[in-house]
């Protein structure tokens, strides 16, 4: 079988930096293309060299860049996006150019080009604020609580609306609230920045304790990505999927909970009341069926994978990088 060639647009963050590595020990090639806006080069440096890998520096919103970086590609994940309530907050006119304006401009760019797959990582916060406590399935009304649900949902509706006159599969992914160890590690992230606060020996304050979210292992979600790049074009061609687990639903009182089972004299106080109203359990009944997906791993266990790797001094540099650690402030792009 010829090789396959997969173009990771924003490929240095978080998910990315781990999709990498699954695609490489699997047979694929991989280029990634990415402006790097978190300073964040150091999460793919030890890619570098390595047969099969291939990295682009650039903005997908530029044009020329963005021909260049599809030259035989066969196809495309998009995880590049201004990722987060505070950072879309924050930047609100890039926000859409990168979320919405960029995708669908990227969507129209590949049509022609001989690309099977395109994945889009859109979000399980699309469904925001449920009315009850039922599960919310891929036809659960959408009820977004941020302008980074809202330009999430905006692309989403012009794939879904597009997918029947386009010679390449449209698969939209909506990714649980991601946890797990990465090589571009975020601290801004609710499982992994409780863990650190506690583990570090700091107060721990926690608003809405008992909202619910799912959660998802960076290495699952990257799992679902290469499910759908190999799965018949007739189970994902314009088909929606909530990435996660149903184990994975937890409420910030179940996440302090495993993580005081480690550290049971860890400070923690509750206070009702917060900036942000979400509460919305998801059902993985469709990508479990459908797909054949399962997640290999658990919010307890990266919890405890999380105190170890602190115990034995990793993750020392997190204040002195805290952006490269989180999602907080956007660099001036190098052309």
């Amino acid at each position: 079988m010829k090789q396959r060639n997969v173009l990771i647009i924003g490929g240095a963050g978080y998910i990315g930096s781990v999709l990498i590595e699954q695609l490489l020990n699997t047979g694929y090639a991989v280029r990634v293309l990415d402006r790097l806006m978190y300073e964040n080069g150091d999460s793919i440096s030890a890619y570098v060299g390595r047969e099969g890998f291939e990295f682009v520096y650039g903005d997908f919103g530029h044009q020329e860049t963005l021909d260049k970086s599809l030259e035989g590609i066969s196809d495309v994940v998009l995880l590049a996006a201004m990722v987060g309530d505070p950072i879309c907050k924050k930047y609100p006119e890039l926000t859409q150019a990168v979320n919405v304006d960029y995708p669908k401009n990227l969507f129209n760019t590949m049509k022609g080009k001989g690309i099977s797959n395109f994945v889009f990582t859109s979000t399980c916060s699309n469904y925001g604020l449920r009315k009850d406590d039922s599960l919310a399935n891929e036809s659960s009304e959408l009820n977004p609580q941020s302008l980074y649900a809202e330009t999430k949902i905006e692309f989403e509706k012009f794939i879904l609306s597009e997918a029947a006159r386009v010679d390449f599969a449209p698969t939209i992914l909506r990714i649980s609230t991601a946890f797990g160890v990465s090589r571009r590690m975020r601290f801004d992230l609710t499982v992994s920045e409780f863990t650190r606060e506690v583990a570090s020996g700091k107060d721990l304050l926690v608003y809405d304790q008992d909202t619910w979210r799912p959660y998802c292992n960076v290495a699952d979600i990257s799992k679902a990505i290469r499910t759908v790049l190999e799965a018949p074009k007739e189970k994902i061609h314009g088909e929606v999927f909530n990435v996660g687990s149903d184990e994975n639903n937890f409420t910030k009182r179940m996440i302090v909970e495993a993580i005081l089972k480690h550290i049971p004299d860890a400070k923690v106080a509750y206070n009702e009341g917060g900036v942000d109203p979400r509460n919305y359990r998801v059902s993985f009944e469709k990508v479990k069926t459908q797909l054949g997906f399962s997640a290999d791993h658990s919010v307890e266990g990266a919890v405890e994978e999380l105190i170890a790797a602190m115990k034995n001094q990793l993750f020392t540099n997190v204040e002195a990088r805290k952006n490269f650690h989180g999602n907080y402030e956007v660099a001036d792009f190098r052309s």
